[in-house]
């Protein structure tokens, strides 16, 4: 066996090291997820037939709800729903004009956010501007355009267990006698394009009610993100944990690496940042990189950073970007081992220092740091932020770029 050099093997040590955390880094449950088995221990599973349980939660609106909200209505569907999880994202665009559509023949439709904030780790929330808490629902439904009120039960979570609700999205449809006449999927598909829809599960079921029929197919397996019960906070310490652990490594790179980055000759979305030690907004700015690059782990997008520091202080650098948690992501990882690149953190080693540095990035720079592009790929720069950057903003836009769904 050939003996690996030094910087390939420190490629193989880093993919190890962060291997445990690819599974998580991505919104857990979905297709093969065995869903059950997350389950707290006192929770129940309804049957078809069974009557809903009752709720008093919180709602968006400022209004606290019950079943009797809904009496008069001939069919009830209760949707478990959240902020953060692409295939609700995905079934939204469906039953929002779902809830349209059958409003004036008798549909209520009524949501509810099972998550508890604390049971979800930053590297589910690659597909969401928000996180699960009740504020910030309020911003997600207005986003969405929700027509339906939205609850929250995320502090106690009895509603969801009390349902048996295992993922967003999680559906449940009642008839008149408030008896379970369907439970499980909105339709068959995770995608945002309703042509991929081949089984609207839910609205037949609906519509065979409405008719007075009974419903075609009663139980489906529902496919999502997995409630995140508050039993999963340790597990979401645990991934902490790990993240810091994982090790952080710096390159040298002169004028012509940094062309190469400029060209980006990748399908990810880049994000160049230039800081330096002696730098405050940089050092101020750099732990919600950080976080921003976890969170984006898992989708077509990486962080590159560039110390403007002296190449003297290199060692000054790497215990920086080692107290930060400065870690690659390990789809990135795989990504750069690809692109025969060892790391995304960078020392400038030409003898222009930060001068020279920021012509090679972007003549357009202004000079001082921080400094950062966006870049899409084959180069074109999307955004130039001067100065300390608003990170909410930013991820916002990013996401906004990346998409909310998953796609074909």
């Amino acid at each position: 066996m050939r003996s690996l050099k030094p910087h390939q093997l420190a490629v193989l040590i880093a993919l190890f090291a962060c291997a445990s955390l690819l599974a998580q880094s991505r919104p857990s449950g979905g297709r093969g997820t065995d869903l059950e088995s997350e389950m707290p221990a006192d929770s129940k599973r309804l049957k078809i037939g069974d009557p809903p349980p009752d709720f008093s939660l919180p709602a968006i609106d400022g209004k606290t709800y019950t079943l009797a909200a809904f009496k008069d209505a001939p069919v009830l569907m209760v949707a478990f729903l959240s902020n953060h999880c692409p295939y609700s994202h995905a079934a939204e665009t469906r039953i929002i004009p779902m809830a349209q559509e059958f409003k004036s023949r008798g549909l209520a439709v009524v949501a509810i956010n099972p998550n508890n904030p604390e049971g979800l780790h930053v590297g589910e929330l690659g597909y969401s501007k928000y996180n699960d808490s009740f504020e910030e629902m309020k911003l997600y439904a207005k986003d969405k355009g929700f027509n339906f009120p939205y609850l929250y039960d995320g502090d106690t979570q009895k509603t969801a267990k009390a349902y048996g609700c295992l993922c967003t999205p999680h559906v449940f449809i009642f008839d008149r006698e408030r008896k379970l006449r369907y439970m499980g999927r909105v339709d068959d598909s995770r995608f945002e394009d309703p042509s991929s829809v081949k089984s609207p599960d839910a609205k037949n079921a609906i519509e065979a009610l409405l008719a007075g029929k009974s419903v075609p197919v009663e139980v489906t397996k529902p496919s999502g993100c997995s409630t995140k019960w508050l039993e999963k906070k340790p597990q979401v310490a645990k991934v902490d944990e790990q993240w810091a652990k994982a090790p952080v490594t710096i390159d040298k790179i002169d004028a012509a690496g940094i062309a190469k980055l400029l060209k980006n000759d990748t399908n990810k979305l880049r994000v160049i940042n230039v800081w330096a030690t002696w730098c405050a907004p940089c050092v101020a700015e750099f732990p919600g990189l950080v976080s921003m690059s976890r969170r984006l782990g898992n989708r077509d997008f990486e962080l590159i950073t560039i110390s403007a520091d002296e190449v003297a202080d290199e060692a000054k650098a790497k215990e920086f970007l080692e107290k930060q948690h400065a870690a690659i992501p390990p789809r990135v990882q795989r990504s750069l081992k690809a692109e025969d690149r060892t790391t995304n953190n960078y020392l400038f080693t030409g003898a222009g220092g930060t001068e020279e540095l920021l012509k090679a990035l972007d003549p357009q720079a202004p000079g001082p740091l921080p400094y950062t592009l966006v870049i899409e790929p084959g180069g074109k720069i999307l955004h130039r932020i001067d100065g300390e950057i608003d990170i909410a903003d930013l991820q916002a836009k990013l996401i906004d770029k990346l998409g909310a769904y998953y796609t074909p």
